[in-house]
Order: structure tokens, then sequence, then C-alpha cells
């Protein structure tokens, strides 16, 4: 494990809660992975036995439907977990797929020890929930309440760092909108 590898490693389990002594513990668990563009995490129908720290690179989450369709569910990128709570609260296989959208490394660390947290009602997994929670309500409301040119708005002024490293169909896909419909509010806000 490189020295930066190490550092964000142990600034994000830090800002978990965990104690030094927990987070060598975990370090020492962890695998280091590197994916390609279009490589797969985790794969969708499986059950994952890992979590992943993201420490370079960009991925999501996508649906994959029977009819050829992708839906992004969510982006990931340096700093976030990546993690199938679904999957780990009912034991199912994923419904869904984490994959690369850029060269990627992240930190695997067992999922035994999210479920320990999770059991334990430790610090980390609360923090982790938390976080995860507010991510999903900010995502529901817009989806809901907002038309698709104020998602497009809400996507550029807050994501501005992944304009530029996702392409039109990915940002289609994340606001629940066709490429084409992108494009046209695209070329509206350009002339406005």
């Amino acid at each position: 494990m490189t020295p930066e590898v190490c550092a964000t490693l142990e600034l994000a389990l830090g800002q978990l809660g965990l104690t030094a002594h927990e987070v060598n513990q975990l370090a020492q668990a962890g695998k280091l992975r590197r994916l390609r563009p279009g490589e797969t995490l985790s794969e969708q129908g499986r059950v994952p036995g890992q979590f992943h720290l993201l420490v370079e690179g960009l991925c999501h989450g996508v649906y994959h439907t029977e009819s050829g369709r992708h839906y992004s569910k969510e982006f990931y990128w340096e700093g976030d977990w990546v993690i199938g709570y679904e999957s780990l609260l009912d034991g199912i296989p994923l419904p869904f797929e984490f994959q690369a959208i850029t060269d990627s490394t992240l930190m695997a660390l067992p999922l035994d020890q999210l479920s320990q947290w999770r059991n334990q009602r430790h610090l980390a997994y609360l923090t982790l929930l938390e976080t995860q929670l507010l991510f999903k309500e900010r995502k529901e409301r817009l989806l809901l309440l907002s038309t698709p040119e104020q998602r497009y708005r809400h996507f550029c002024e807050h994501y501005p760092q992944l304009l530029q490293r996702l392409a039109d169909y990915q940002i289609a896909a994340y606001l629940g909108i066709t490429p084409i419909s992108l494009s046209r509010i695209k070329s509206r806000l350009n002339k406005g």
C-alpha cells in the first residue's frame, strides 16, 4: 500500500470515529483493488463480500434492466464509501452493480466488519448510514419535485467536478431523463 493510500484510508476511517488501533487493524485487513473503466467492482445479482473506500477515480452504481437500459443510481468519487446497503441489511444479491467509470483505485474491506459495526451500533456504522440517508433524501426530493432542467441546474451547481468527468448519457441516466432531453436542456441554457 502506498503512503497516499494509507493516508486516505486513515483519514476516512478516522472521520468515522475509529480509534488508531481500529484503523490499523482494518488497514491490515484491507486489499487494494485497481479497476479500469467499465470494470465491475460488485456484480448485479451477487451478494458482495466487501465494502470499499474509493481512493482515486470515479465509479457509479448502475441498474441494468432486462430491456438493456441502464440507470445510474449514484456516483462515487475520491473519499466516498461504496456500500450496497440493501444487500447488507437484507442479505440479498445486489439489485445493481458497482462499476468503474474511470481508472480507479479502491480499498476493499471485509463486509463482516460493517456487519459487526451494525450489530454493535458502532459510531462508524451510524455515521455511514446517516450520510447515505441524507444523500438519498436529497436525491428523492430533487427527482420528485424538480423539472428536468432544475435537476440539471442542481447537478451543475452541486457537482461541478463531475461535469468534465462524465459523459452526457451518464448524467442523463442519473437525472432520470434521456440523453436527447439533456441535450435540449443544455442547448436552451446555452442560448439563454
